[in-house]
């Protein structure tokens, strides 16, 4: 299957989050293709340095605004869109607690003015969802079609069911108003310009072994994830933003590991001192995550090709040029 490309020069795209880890790096590739985007972003959690390189580019334009509180009044936003991509949410462990109430927000109200404004543009609108909404799988790899094990009154709760009450907004309106939409399912994913103090495994693990200090894997370190890195990532939402899908559909790799085996491979690379520690599992952490693969494979001809060392390196480069 061959996606061809939809959007690029003379297109006007619409990024929620843009400041952030993933989005920053969509943005990049939105602007090498000639798209002029905006991006909207109130950094909470992204940072202005992971769009800094982009400032001076005419096609780009950074607006400071909480999407949830609706679309700023600013003139880069009164023209129209030809695709909305809604990529904004907090999505580390460590914001579920600290930002429940923002992270409901922007997966409830942010989303429902977004999909009116892609209504009114005639825009294609593109949501970043999660593996989240699988829960606790008791399906392995999962697939499209799996409906989820979650927890919905649980601390991740507000994150899972943000997402997955996100998925049910961008459904019905593509079913009651005509929209153009699609909803990528994102694997955990990693590379440059996560934050440090994420809370998430591989930059926390990264940054302890870089320090000396001891890695604190969660449990027993046997619960599994697919890791992805974020240039894979990029380049299956922008085959799923060309294509006329509406999705779910997963993205990321089956490159599965334990968190043990995640530990001592960051370790290993880092050429770090570092020993394995074993601390108290959060609540309703998964136990295993791995995409099935095959809609994405046939639907857009997506395939990961960036191998999790590889990836590794090039992430642990970024840690030491950044915390020196």
């Amino acid at each position: 299957m061959k996606v061809e490309q939809r959007f690029g020069p003379g297109h006007r795209i619409l990024v929620t989050g843009g400041a952030g880890f993933v989005p920053s790096h969509l943005v990049d590739s939105l602007i090498e293709r000639g798209c002029t985007v905006v991006a909207l972003d109130n950094f909470v959690t992204g940072s202005k340095e992971n769009v800094a390189h982009l400032l001076d580019t005419p096609t780009f334009t950074l607006v400071e605004a909480d999407i949830s509180d609706g679309l700023p009044s600013h003139p880069a936003v009164a023209e129209r869109f030809d695709a909305i991509l809604h990529m904004a949410s907090p999505a580390s462990p460590t914001d579920f607690e600290k930002l429940p109430v923002e992270i409901l927000r922007v997966g409830s109200v942010a989303t429902l003015h977004l999909l009116e404004r892609a209504a009114a543009d005639g825009a294609r609108f593109l949501l970043a969802s999660t593996s989240e909404a699988y829960g606790d799988p008791k399906e392995h790899p999962q697939r499209e079609t799996y409906w989820g094990n979650v927890n919905p009154i649980g601390v991740r709760s507000v994150y899972d069911e943000a997402k997955r009450f996100s998925e049910a907004a961008t459904m019905a309106y593509r079913r009651s108003r005509g929209v153009d939409t699609a909803i990528v399912r994102i694997f955990n994913t990693y590379g440059p310009r996560m934050r440090p103090d994420d809370g998430r495994a591989i930059p926390t693990f990264i940054s302890q072994a870089m320090r000396g200090e001891p890695i604190t894997v969660h449990g027993t370190g046997n619960q599994t994830r697919s890791i992805c890195y974020v240039a894979d990532l990029v380049r299956g939402i922008l085959l799923l933003l060309d294509s006329t899908e509406s999705g779910p559909v997963n993205c990321g790799t089956e490159h599965e590991m334990s968190m043990g085996q995640l530990a001592e491979t960051i370790v290993s690379l880092c050429d770090s001192r570092s020993e394995v520690t074993f601390v108290t599992r959060s609540a309703d952490d998964p136990e295993m995550r791995r995409p099935d693969l095959t809609l994405a494979r046939e639907a857009l001809g997506y395939e990961p090709t960036v191998a999790p060392e590889e990836g590794l390196r090039r992430t642990i480069e970024h840690f030491r040029q950044r915390l020196g």
